[in-house]
């Protein structure tokens, strides 16, 4: 069978790139991927593919059954939307949609995820269960796509006995992949909004108004100083103020000023302590300076736990297609993932493929304007996640 995978793979090959081209020069933002899932439904019909659609609007879940289906059921996940940067990259299929840009590589997902659906329909009478495949929106913004298609059903008739979702990784050379231990492997990640008001006024009268300024300087200071005198050392966590918007000219204080930013935690307890902290503490300072303030820090995405014992299979079976000298374990990651979501349902496994090729030139940083891959890792990837669906069935 693995061999059988690996020819097909290679033979299809040139298929995939079409795909991913198409992908990468239609981009489109979290939560208005329409033209993106009508290719992907199109795709789907084209391989005789059943799928519901319109699940969290533009998601959608393909099944693929083989013998016995409900015997076993195994899920595997790619993201759709793309991200606000303007490419740079000089490319053939260079993104058509102005300030929009799959620079964060769910255009290879979706094409790792379709490859692998083309793959397994050609398998159908080779295996016994149902793959159930989940293509989702808006992973790169809140509440997360996967929330919403949790809240859809998609996790529903038939529920699946695990999930798999992977990423790539420009930091990981091209041939390789990285999985992370199990348990807790990425942060949580809440988005922070903080408004200062005050009486705001002339700038050379700075008694006579409360300087908002000064005071939203003071609570990003206070706030770093919080955060680093709280935490368990051996627990990280980061909070980063990522925007500072207030005033429009030299001689005006203004009345308010609004900041903006992330926190992220391994820890769900310190998660939500953390919480706590940040507005009680945003809260004083700005009542220490006669000021007020508006905090909110909605819930975003859990952290992300790696199930154990799918984890440790799911590495096996990639020793097992790539050679284990070209599996590596990876530590754990700061950012965020709405795959998170998952995890917290049914036992979940998220591992990252090597798309960079410093070689050639390839290694700019995910959510970059240069942002691309080694091409030849497509292949690979869908592969590998072929093989491991396969595999996982027969567990």
């Amino acid at each position: 069978m693995q061999k059988r995978i690996k020819k097909l793979a290679h033979e299809l090959s040139a298929e995939f790139l079409d795909i991913r081209h198409h992908l990468h020069r239609h981009p489109e933002l979290s939560y208005q991927e329409y033209e993106t899932s009508a290719y992907i439904k199109q795709k789907l019909k084209e391989w005789d593919i059943p799928f519901l659609e319109g699940i969290a609007d533009t998601g959608i879940v393909a099944h693929i059954e083989g013998h016995k289906p409900n015997k076993k059921v195994i899920a595997l996940r790619s993201d759709m939307d793309a991200l606000p940067v303007q490419e740079e990259n000089e490319l053939a299929y260079k993104s058509q949609n102005k300030g929009v840009m799959h620079a964060c590589g769910h255009d290879v997902h979706m094409t790792t995820l379709l490859g692998t659906a083309k793959i397994l329909k050609q398998f159908s009478d080779a295996f016994e269960g149902t793959f159930k495949l989940i293509f989702q929106p808006g992973e790169e913004r809140a509440p997360g796509g996967a929330s919403l298609m949790i809240k859809d059903g998609a996790l529903e008739n038939p529920t699946p006995d695990a999930i798999i979702g992977m990423h790539v990784d420009p930091e990981i050379e091209i041939g390789n992949v990285g999985f992370f231990k199990p348990g807790i492997s990425m942060a949580s990640a809440d988005e922070v909004f903080i408004t200062v008001k005050g009486k705001g006024g002339h700038a050379a009268t700075p008694h006579l108004t409360t300087d908002t300024i000064l005071v939203a300087s003071h609570i990003v200071v206070g706030l770093q100083q919080l955060i680093s005198r709280n935490k368990d050392p051996f627990s990280p966590s980061v909070l980063s103020i990522c925007s500072f918007n207030g005033g429009h000219t030299t001689n005006v204080i203004p009345k308010e000023v609004h900041l903006i930013g992330t926190f992220r935690a391994l820890d769900e307890k310190w998660r939500y302590k953390a919480h706590e902290l940040i507005q009680k503490e945003a809260r004083a300072i700005a009542e220490g300076m006669g000021a007020e303030v508006d905090i909110e820090i909605p819930p975003g995405y859990p952290s992300l736990k790696n199930d154990e014992h799918l984890s440790k299979l799911t590495r096996t079976i990639a020793d097992d297609f790539l050679n284990s000298e070209n599996v590596m374990t990876i530590p754990k990651r700061m950012g965020g993932e709405d795959f998170a979501f998952y995890t917290r349902e049914i036992p979940a496994c998220f591992y990252r493929v090597g798309v960079g090729n410093s070689m050639k030139g390839i290694s700019s940083h995910l959510h970059t304007p240069t942002f691309n891959v080694d091409e030849a890792a497509i292949e690979k990837s869908v592969g590998l996640m072929t093989y491991i669906g396969m595999e996982l069935l027969k567990e």
